[in-house]
């Protein structure tokens, strides 16, 4: 390719929109342009990327005994709601009607639909396992699109779907994908780490996901120093800690004008922050739910509605918590109303093991205080509900424990039957029995990917792309091509290497040296091959490694062998 035939408009500044570095230099580096709130256009060099990454996965999906198909995008309501997520999904659906009145949405996800199309064709053991895959746009109509292709509202996905006759099968073909993730994520030269995880709206009990690490993650993974555990925070349940017994003293109410928050209790009453116990409330499908945990910790909002159920989970009111006999900023479970169908208290153990505690009274201004949870809290129900912290020990063998973020690559789930039986798809066993499949599902954001490697590889000056997913692998960079010279011999070695490979780019642009420097590292090349006043002087070329920096001379004629060397090098060690 040609850079004077090239779109690719790079900028010189920083977009003041980008607050991530893929977001950044994607835009700087002609990559990707925004056309509204979170959507964009691929141009040239992004399209490329994306491209070559949905070839690893299209190749190792294939070599896994996966089959790829193509399902519409456009999905009906009805097959949502027999499973019952057309409702309950949430506001993160497009939803749309037809000239028709009928109602569809743009898809998010593709379970209904993928059962729905195999259910009258699957009909026996003997056709089973089958694992259908497609690389197709999704949409979720974030509230916040930010970070780029990090958190969009229409990303390219990969997601595969198993069907299997029993579990024992299902975690085959589960542990199949699992293997075939780690050679994607390892060819698309990713620092990753498959983790355990929560499996959300999909549903099932069996779920990793696969986080590309990095500081500009937005999920925070847990991680053990010693064995191999590593985690979501959001799935790995930190063990029950124990208070040093006291005498106890009876509960003590007291005024603390202005301690609406923990931090405010602390600093006010110089009370220890691991005596005070705080609550937060939500509302889950219209049932208040009370969550007290020890001052110094976080409530796991996601342990909290796999214990209580539900779908919409959001804060609780000031009108419901006041219906409810709860004063916010003073709540607990002390002079709350009582419980019932649409009021619960959960209560994390380690809170429970609290002696001669602080935590409100249900009075504006007032707190209790000499608060034993064990003796004073009434009819509440016990459940670890608050999140790990780097002061736990690993889960699994006690270890020191470090948190990291990371940033959601892909993700296996087991389904189970919860979409084969809500859809009636069954199948024939060898008894002749109707069967519901036993199903995985097992998803790869492709954008995602791309924009991951960049948040993970990259400097100040731009990206430095892993040879794999690279828009092109090597530039030749002639300094001047007023030089007849310098332009002729750019031009030979270009033929020359094109020839083989079709991932050559020659900058033939009018422009300044510096300006061809800059969009070379800016753009990420792996290669690059700049023919300057070494070559005019002893006929030598210099050859830089973009990810390293190291730099060589060679003969003009020894060039193309030798970046074929460093190219062989880089993909060897996954660079």
């Amino acid at each position: 390719m040609l850079a004077s035939k090239l779109y690719c408009p790079t900028l010189r500044d920083d977009p003041a929109e980008a607050d991530v570095a893929s977001h950044k230099f994607m835009l700087k580096a002609g990559m990707l342009r925004k056309s509204a709130s979170g959507l964009y256009s691929f141009l040239p060099m992004g399209r490329r990327v994306v491209l070559k990454i949905e070839q690893i996965v299209r190749e190792e999906m294939d070599a896994s005994g996966a089959q790829e198909i193509m399902m519409p995008i456009v999905q009906p309501a009805e097959i949502w709601r027999e499973t019952g997520r057309w409702d309950v999904y949430g506001a993160e659906m497009f939803k749309l009607r037809d000239r028709h009145d009928n109602e569809y949405c743009l898809a998010p996800t593709h379970e209904e639909l993928i059962t729905t199309l195999v259910r009258n064709e699957l009909r026996s053991y003997k056709q089973l396992p089958v694992n259908l895959y497609q690389m197709q746009n999704k949409y979720r109509d974030e509230i916040r699109p930010r970070f780029g292709l990090m958190r969009s509202r229409e990303f390219v996905m990969k997601d595969a779907y198993s069907f299997d006759v029993d579990r024992e099968g299902m975690i085959k073909s589960y542990e199949n994908m699992y293997d075939a993730y780690t050679r994607i994520f390892d060819r698309c030269g990713l620092n990753y780490r498959p983790v355990l995880a929560d499996s959300g709206q999909i549903g099932g009990n069996y779920s990793h996901e696969f986080m590309a690490l990095a500081d500009s993650g937005e999920a925070d993974v847990v991680i053990c120093t010693k064995c191999q555990f590593a985690a979501n925070v959001e799935k790995a349940v930190p063990k029950t800690l124990e208070a040093q017994p006291e005498e106890l003293h009876d509960m003590e109410l007291f005024e603390t004008q202005h301690c609406a928050t923990i931090h405010d209790l602390v600093e006010i009453t110089h009370t220890p922050i691991e005596k005070t116990i705080k609550a937060v409330a939500f509302d889950i499908d219209g049932k208040l739910v009370l969550c007290m945990v020890r001052g110094d910790h976080d409530v796991n909002d996601v342990a909290v509605q796999n214990f209580v159920g539900g779908n919409d989970v959001q804060p609780a009111s000031e009108d419901l918590l006041k219906a409810h006999g709860l004063v916010p900023g003073y709540m607990s479970p002390l002079n709350a109303g009582p419980q019932g169908d649409d009021f619960v208290i959960l209560v994390d153990p380690t809170a429970m093991n609290v002696y001669n505690g602080v935590t409100g009274a249900n009075k504006d201004g007032y707190h209790y205080r000499y608060v034993t949870p064990s003796r004073d809290f009434k009819d509440v129900k016990v459940t670890t509900i608050r999140l790990i912290t780097e002061h736990d020990g690993c889960p699994e063998c006690g270890a020191p424990v470090k948190l990291t973020q990371g940033i959601e690559v892909g993700q296996v789930f087991g389904l189970g039957t919860k979409y084969s039986e809500a859809l009636h798809a069954t199948f024939l066993d060898q008894n002749g029995e109707a069967k519901p499949y036993v199903m995985g599902c097992y998803g790869i954001g492709v954008t995602r990917t791309m924009a991951a490697a960049i948040e993970q590889l990259h400097d100040d000056k731009g990206i430095m792309w892993p040879v794999s997913i690279a828009p092109y692998e090597v530039v030749i960079i002639p300094v001047n091509v007023q030089d007849d010279a310098l332009m002729g011999k750019a031009k030979e070695l270009y033929g020359e290497m094109t020839a083989h490979s079709s991932e050559i780019m020659l900058d033939d642009r009018d422009e300044r040296a510096g300006v061809k420097f800059n969009d070379a590292d800016l753009i990420g090349y792996p290669v690059q091959i700049i023919l300057g006043k070494e070559y005019k002087t002893n006929g030598t070329v210099e050859i830089k490694v973009r990810r390293t920096g190291d730099v060589e001379f060679v003969p003009e004629t020894q060039a193309a062998q030798r970046v074929q060397e460093i190219l062989s090098d880089l993909r060897a060690k996954r660079m």
